[in-house]
């Protein structure tokens, strides 16, 4: 499915705002301090609460093993829609800033042989990252801005603003240029002088958005498949391809909405195969036609037997 990016989403961009909570997402190391006002790291790692929730810090073991933290970060997939991926590293009080350090950093190979990229330019770095009231204040060097294409802009604020609003006490983007606000980005003139929300960027979600299992990932059965949708009656397809790609399973769910709303689902199943093998999960809208799939997502994942 095709969407026409309209004059009236960037309309969005500047009517966008919200203002609560407080915190401090961590400075970058030899980078600015806080803001005056802001207190010690308070982004304490949540368990997923939904396909685009707070993300999760789970103990990796006791006795002194190391922790680790799961964030989400988000790039870019297909004909211009956003695409979400998550990084599991060891736990650091600057979640914020590593999320922002891994966004910067861009796809892995393996998310890049499976069609994931990311708007940002590779030049772009971080300067500084604060929250205060709800707000989080990301500092970038101006190659940023570099290229053109209002489409390709917006991917950049929605990869910038939902990478940050998934953590709870941030509510909206501030962007700062090379230690300035800006009140428009780029030469596109997007309107930053308000803060950022994901309701600007929600016209760049893809119909339907795969959350877990991730790209790679070494999964066994029963397999949970998670992630949102706003497709034809609300009807989410579901295969499950072996490493001959043959079929091994062909199921549906039903997302909480569909049919010109997004909803979340969540589909259990159970697989058999001899061997552990590299496999294909097929997420997909049957079209209303002729049933052929249409909106299809493929994740590519090692089936354990």
């Amino acid at each position: 499915m095709k969407r026409t990016i309209v004059v009236a989403v960037i309309v969005l961009l500047a009517a966008s705002c919200a203002r609560t909570g407080a915190g401090d997402l961590g400075p970058v190391a030899g980078g600015e301090t806080p803001s005056a006002g802001s207190s010690t790291p308070t982004l304490s790692p949540q368990p997923p609460t939904s396909p685009t929730g707070a993300p999760s810090a789970e103990p990796t073991g006791s006795g002194g093993t190391a922790e680790t933290m799961t964030y989400e970060v988000w790039f870019t997939a297909g004909e211009g829609t956003l695409f979400v991926t998550h990084r599991t590293v060891p736990a650091d009080p600057r979640i914020g800033t590593a999320a922002m350090e891994s966004l910067l950093a861009g796809p892995t190979a393996a998310e890049r042989r499976a069609g994931v990229g990311s708007a940002l330019p590779s030049e772009t770095k971080l300067l500084g990252l604060t929250i205060q009231d709800g707000l989080a204040t990301v500092d970038l060097t101006g190659d940023v801005e570099s290229g053109g294409g209002s489409l390709l802009m917006m991917l950049r604020l929605g990869q910038l603003t939902y990478t940050l609003t998934q953590f709870p006490t941030v509510n909206g983007v501030l962007i700062e240029l090379d230690g300035r606000r800006v009140d428009t980005f780029s030469t596109e003139g997007l309107m930053t002088d308000r803060p950022l929300t994901r309701k600007a960027y929600r016209i760049l979600l893809p119909p339907i958005l795969v959350e877990r299992p991730a790209i790679g990932e070494r999964v066994s059965s029963p397999l949970t498949v998670v992630g949102s949708a706003d497709v034809f009656e609300a009807t989410v397809s579901i295969s499950l391809l072996d490493a001959r790609g043959d079929e091994i399973v062909r199921t549906f769910t039903t997302a909480t909405c569909g049919t010109g709303c997004r909803g979340t689902y969540e589909k259990t199943i159970r697989y058999t195969v001899p061997e552990t093998q590299p496999g294909i999960l097929r997420v997909y809208e049957a079209s209303a036609e002729d049933g052929t799939p249409v909106n299809v997502v493929e994740i590519p994942v090692v089936l354990s037997a």
